[in-house]
């Protein structure tokens, strides 16, 4: 596994449109490798006054066509790639992490009248209920979270078209807060694959700091 951080340049008009509209993003993280198209996890993150995509994927990048349409020119190799088994090494049980996760937190509804189909999707859009969404799942993906360590920090609806014509919309919501490993081979799972949907826009890549 590899993970890249790669330093977007915001005065781009290129690099706007598609922080608007992710699937431009995931288009051009796409064709950054070789081989089949799979869906590799990512988000943008803001760090000192700079923004940032953050890759996750079991191959490593050649960032070069990317770095041509969003990056700045003066810099002569903006992305950064490393082994992401350096971390997964460190994944044991009891041990705790600070965390930060870009959700899509949602709940599926059926109706009574069509209680044979598959149920209707609806954002969480408040505090508790996107809270408690994320706390349903940790048992599952070998971690603990307790109440009092977690916040949700931003919640955004995201609203674009693809391919011109048809309309996304959903709900980012950014956690962050403090996790406890109780199944390292589950946490890991969770670390490779991700949560919730939205995945092709940016949602669902838990990334975490080891308690100092």
């Amino acid at each position: 596994m590899y993970f890249s951080r790669i330093e977007l340049d915001m005065r781009k008009r290129s690099t706007m449109k598609a922080i608007s509209s992710p699937s431009l993003f995931h288009g051009a993280i796409e064709s950054s490798f070789e081989g089949e198209r799979n869906r590799r996890l990512w988000r943008i993150d803001k760090l000192g006054g700079h923004t940032y995509l953050l890759v996750l994927s079991e191959d490593k990048p050649d960032f070069f066509n990317f770095a041509k349409q969003f990056c700045s020119e003066k810099s002569e190799c903006p992305w950064q790639t490393k082994s992401y088994d350096t971390l997964l090494d460190k994944i044991e049980d009891g041990t705790k992490w600070h965390f930060r996760l870009v959700a899509n937190p949602t709940i599926s509804k059926k109706t009574e009248k069509k209680s044979s189909e598959r149920g209707k999707i609806y954002a969480h859009i408040t505090p508790y209920y996107q809270k408690k969404w994320l706390l349903d799942r940790c048992e599952n993906n070998g971690f603990m979270v307790r109440e009092q360590d977690l916040y949700v920090t931003q919640s955004v609806w995201k609203r674009f078209y693809k391919n011109g014509n048809k309309l996304i919309s959903f709900l980012s919501v950014t956690y962050e807060g403090m996790l406890s490993v109780t199944d390292s081979k589950k946490f890991k799972v969770c670390l490779q694959d991700g949560i919730g949907r939205g995945k092709a826009y940016g949602m669902g890549l838990l990334t975490v700091v080891q308690r100092g």
